[in-house]
């Protein structure tokens, strides 16, 4: 399969790889995951800072190539395989660095965000699109699902944007860096985050209807107007003016009442 069709775009200039690398604060006793490694120029770069370097590329070619160019490296492991499909729950506390394929950006987020991986600080290139939307505000064009899910468990922020035209080839979009660490408190734990995360789809379906509209069909009207009232909610408000908290307490008083009406469903 061609780097093109899996929607890979090599980034190689060294001051911009090294600014990645920063932004993860990555030390002598780290284990990093780099998914994607492509050429292998940030791969070398992480090598001589961490402990462990565990690469995963899904491209044949571009494995073999790096196992020629990087096999002289002893604290690095390479792996052919897709990321989806990797034993992240086998792996120590890890973090992740990666520039990775932008059309898998949101499986590859919530494979890492499963109970089990212990994904302790991410630092990822993606779309700068999606980076401002995952980093968000409520009562912004961009907040949404995204924005709330991530939230919801890790601390996002756009560290820096990066040009289209540096990397080789160009995509047609600009990107950014952003960072991610699970919150000391997270506003939804893992055990809530499936039927919250439930909840949201349900209600950001129409984001410009009503959340009254929006909750039809996911709990009783008599349940939906009880909480409402209890949490003090106006049901003319829309979804997007809620805040991450606010959500989470409209989730566990719909669910707490019993009168839910869909099954949990899975992220």
């Amino acid at each position: 399969m061609s780097p093109k069709r899996l929607g890979q775009h090599f980034l190689l200039d060294p001051k911009i790889l090294d600014r990645i690398i920063s932004a993860g604060n990555i030390t002598r006793n780290d284990f990093v995951v780099e998914i994607g490694p492509g050429l292998g120029r940030m791969t070398r770069m992480l090598s001589e800072r961490a402990n462990h370097v565990l690469a995963i590329e899904l491209d044949n070619g571009l494995y073999e190539r790096l196992k020629k160019d990087l096999g002289d490296i002893g604290n690095l492991e390479l792996v052919f395989g897709d990321c989806l499909k990797f034993p992240f729950e086998k792996l120590p506390p890890f973090v992740v660095v990666a520039n990775i394929p932008y059309y898998i950006t949101t499986p590859i987020l919530f494979r890492l965000l499963e109970p089990g991986v212990q994904a302790k600080h991410l630092v990822l290139t993606i779309q700068k699109e999606v980076a401002e939307r995952i980093v968000a505000e409520p009562g912004t064009s961009a907040y949404g699902v995204l924005s709330i899910s991530i939230q919801a468990r890790l601390k996002a922020t756009l560290a820096f944007t990066i040009d289209a035209r540096t990397f080789s080839p160009p995509p047609r979009v600009d990107s950014a860096v952003i960072t991610l660490a699970p919150l000391d408190n997270p506003v939804v734990n893992a055990e809530e985050f499936p039927r919250f995360l439930g909840m949201v789809r349900q209600i950001f379906r129409a984001r410009r209807k009503t959340l009254w509209n929006g909750l039809k069909g996911y709990a009783s009207p008599e349940a939906v107007r009880s909480v409402l009232a209890s949490l003090e909610i106006s049901p003319e408000i829309r979804a997007e003016k809620l805040d991450i908290r606010t959500l989470a307490r409209l989730c566990r008083g719909l669910h707490s009442d019993g009168r839910v009406i869909p099954p949990d469903v899975e992220p």
